[in-house]
């Protein structure tokens, strides 16, 4: 795409943009595409020859058939976007008609993409699929009872969001060695909710190209996007190969980098969840590197759960000051730096009642390790480990608040050393690397620490030594003192 049809593009884009009704882009998830990202996503398909087949599904104003119309110039195409939004159409029939010179015929479909594409998947109308797709599919989490569901249920798709629902279907009506390229929230890449999506495409196409943003709002600046964006490549029937892996600070891609992985990098072969690995560069470090990190939590004895309090259904016990018959209740407001701070003036209470509605929500007094669900983005780690030392209290209960994760012995409190080598290793620089490579958000579940690797509980327990009697280490010590246990025989 040259300088002034980019211009041009933007022009109709931020135009349209300001146009939409508020309420409906959210209720669509609609996100239009800047043109340089458009330019770069068009970029990665294979030069070929003969008729092209293009499907842009959810093509909004068609800043991305643009960009590969731009691309595509010297060879014949076929259009079919699907937009249902339609006070976009006119926008998108506009573009489509400035490329008539190469473009064989095009079709702007107004119906929901979801449905058509079951539709001519279940009646096997397939005899002219697509040899291409380029999307920016809506992101919209799919309600389990809806119309969408069902449908996608029909084809043995099982997926909770809309972006998902599209991508899927759209390798489902590729055609062999037909190419996909999506802008597509990372969040695919981990989480069980999404394995039967990335088994569905795993099985269906090749993974050739993955492009990661270092800034997580750099790919809409537009909009007030904060989930992580990547873009993907797949290719419809071709046997699995190597993955490139490029990165860039923003959407200008003026430090683009490019490297080369083997797949057994990416998704790893005993992995059953079939996470999806992104590495940065070739020297990054993570668990892998690590080979003391070899076991599950629930084989070295230990568990993790979410703090099993939910404030706003307990308010009627919930306490601002601890006082007779309460108990401490810790929030992620309580853990600030390396220290535990309770009671702690916030706007969060520091107690609960002690009482025969909670008795089933408390744990007793103890020792644990907590990691808060949700960090913030610009936070050093995305996991961030405490420990909970139960001399800071009176009296036999604790409870934890949901927006924490707790590290336990059968709901009891863990040994005292192992509680802190635990909190040091879930802080060290490979694991939050590790982390990073599969998840695209701030939010650390309990089901995602479960499926990382640990010390065994000899290792945590030196761990925990060590650090109890060095004090407070710098970041540097903590990693350092980690990949010193690593030539030690299992």
């Amino acid at each position: 795409m040259d300088g002034a049809a980019e211009i041009a593009i933007d022009q109709v884009r931020l135009e349209a943009n300001s146009l939409l009704n508020p309420a409906r882009k959210i209720e669509l998830g609609q996100f239009m595409t800047p043109s340089r990202v458009a330019r770069f996503m068009a970029s990665l398909f294979s030069a070929g020859h003969g008729t092209v087949r293009l499907l842009d599904a959810g093509a909004g104003v068609g800043s991305l058939t643009a960009a590969f119309m731009e691309r595509r110039a010297d060879a014949p195409v076929h259009v079919t976007a699907y937009e249902i939004d339609e006070s976009l159409a006119p926008y998108l029939r506009e573009t489509l008609a400035r490329y008539g010179n190469c473009c064989t015929g095009s079709s702007v479909i107004d119906r929901d993409f979801i449905q058509e594409a079951v539709y001519r998947i279940k009646l096997g109308t397939n005899e002219q699929c697509f040899s291409h797709a380029i999307l920016n599919p809506p992101y919209k989490k799919i309600k389990s009872d809806s119309l969408h569901r069902a449908l996608l249920r029909a084809v043995s798709l099982e997926t909770v969001n809309l972006y998902t629902a599209f991508v899927g279907l759209a390798v489902e009506l590729m055609r062999q060695d037909g190419e996909i390229v999506a802008i597509i929230p990372r969040s695919f890449c981990n989480g069980l909710y999404y394995k039967p999506f990335r088994e569905w495409i795993l099985g269906r196409a090749a993974l050739e190209h993955i492009h990661l943003f270092h800034s997580r709002t750099s790919a809409f600046n537009d909009d007030e996007v904060l989930q992580e964006n990547v873009i993907i490549k797949l290719v419809r029937g071709k046997k699995q190969g190597t993955v490139t892996i490029t990165t860039s600070s923003d959407s200008s891609f003026s430090d683009l980098q490019s490297h080369v992985y083997p797949f057994e990098e990416i998704v790893h072969e005993d992995d059953a969840q079939k996470f999806i690995h992104v590495p940065t560069a070739p020297t990054h470090s993570g668990l892998d590197s690590v080979p003391l990190a070899e076991r599950f939590l629930d084989e070295i004895g230990l568990a993790v759960s979410t703090g099993p309090v939910v404030d706003f259904r307990l308010k009627d016990f919930l306490r601002k000051r601890p006082e007779k018959g309460t108990v401490p209740l810790l929030y992620p407001a309580h853990f600030a730096g390396d220290s535990m701070e309770w009671p702690r003036e916030s706007k969060k209470p520091n107690a609960l009642l002690d009482h025969q509605e909670t008795k089933k929500w408390l744990y007793p007094n103890g020792f644990y390790t907590v990691v808060r669900r949700f960090s913030s983005k610009e936070e050093r780690r995305r996991i961030v480990a405490h420990v909970v030392d139960p001399r800071a209290f009176s009296g036999s209960a604790i409870g934890f608040e949901n927006h924490l994760n707790v590290f336990h012995f059968e709901k009891k409190g863990i040994d005292r050393d192992i509680a802190y080598g635990l909190a040091m290793f879930l802080n060290s620089t490979a694991v939050d690397e590790y982390f990073r490579r599969f998840s695209g958000h701030t939010q650390v579940n309990a089901t995602d620490l479960r499926l990382l690797r640990y010390p065994r509980l000899t290792e945590l327990k030196q761990l925990g030594q060590w650090i109890q009697a060095v004090g407070h280490p710098a970041q540097e010590m903590i990693d350092r003192r980690i990949e010193g246990m690593c030539g030690k025989e299992k």
